[in-house]
């Protein structure tokens, strides 16, 4: 199955473009609990506005500790609510705690979510990064990793085949189906982080990875490594790189870049430099996150949709120049907060 045909994939990943997402919550916000206040309203305008999909987290418990809650709401009654109140936009998860679910229920409702958006949803999946969550599912966070795996592959199946067999740690599948199915019969499963597991095997079992922003010079290394494994695990797939970046867009719209919590604070015009180097070095798509802003998330969405987004389009706009590239030096995104 090509998944690469999916509506979702094709929106959100083109080879050798770059598009942009926005994560859920769209807002900016102090401290770990966001207002949750006119989501539904900001998210249609991304929509209109060209933005090629909106990311969800699955955080389910609060831990004050880490310092970022995400967007409250169970992430697929929030995915239903999204489907029913847009129409081109693609929907993503960044990502899905796999250990923390059975993959039957995950896959049930991805297909549900794909099917009800008429196959706009790429289910981006995770071993989970908050160990206090384990122990009160009952599970060992110390094993996260084979889970994943397991579940990884359960969900392969289940999506794909129609009344596949399955005898694993997680139980046993035998003479019943799952419905209902993707839309087109496969749904694109990306993989965040390492997941405890080898880029090996992220490369040649993902349709694509999720990372974590890094200074310019070392994600170029990460992409290239990136790009050669997914070569070699399967000749001719094109596996989109994918990472997120935490912005401050400033007044100015020429400030210089200043490393925040895994992004910048910046103006647009030295954002749109940055992206146009990521682009260049094969990053296909960026999330942004506006947690950080001290501007109105809507007033800077505006200004992303009417000066970055159009160079940046979703792929059924996308621009046929080639992308410029800058020589702006972009510093470490400082891990704080």
């Amino acid at each position: 199955m090509d998944r690469s045909m999916h509506p979702g994939f094709r929106t959100m990943f083109a080879e050798g473009r770059l598009t942009l997402g926005l994560f859920a919550p769209i807002e900016a916000y102090q401290g770990s609990i966001p207002t949750m206040r006119n989501h539904l309203l900001l998210s249609r305008r991304a929509e209109q506005l060209g933005l090629s999909a909106l990311w969800i987290r699955d955080i389910p418990l609060y831990d004050p500790s880490f310092g970022d809650v995400g967007q409250i709401y169970d992430p697929w009654v929030y995915l239903g609510h999204l489907a029913r109140h847009t129409r081109r936009i693609a929907l993503a998860t960044g990502s899905i705690v796999l250990p923390l679910r059975h993959p039957l229920h995950v896959a049930k409702a991805a297909a549900s979510v794909d099917q009800l958006s008429g196959g706009r949803f790429v289910l981006g999946v995770a071993s989970g990064d908050r160990p206090v969550e384990f122990p009160v599912f009952g599970l060992d966070a110390e094993t996260r990793g084979e889970r994943f795996r397991d579940s990884f592959e359960v969900l392969r199946q289940v999506l794909e085949t129609r009344f596949p067999e399955i005898e694993g740690p997680l139980g046993s599948l035998h003479d019943v189906d799952l419905l209902p199915k993707p839309v087109l019969g496969t749904l694109p499963l990306l993989v965040t982080g390492s997941s405890r597991q080898p880029m090996e095997w992220i490369a040649a079992q993902s349709d694509g990875w999720i990372t974590y922003p890094r200074p310019l010079a070392a994600q170029t290394t990460v992409v290239a490594m990136w790009k050669r494994l997914a070569e070699k695990a399967a000749p001719g797939r094109f596996k989109p790189f994918v990472q997120s970046l935490y912005i401050e867009l400033t007044d100015d719209p020429h400030a210089g870049p200043i490393p925040i919590h895994l992004g910048f604070r910046l103006g647009r015009t030295v954002l749109i430099e940055l992206l146009k180097q990521l682009e260049s070095f094969g990053v296909n798509h960026v999330i942004l996150n506006l947690k950080y802003g001290t501007r109105p998330a809507g007033e800077v969405l505006e200004e992303l949709g009417s000066e970055v987004v159009p160079l940046f389009p979703r792929q059924e706009t996308a621009l046929s120049a080639e992308a410029s590239t800058g020589t702006r030096v972009f510093g470490n995104p400082a891990s704080v907060g």
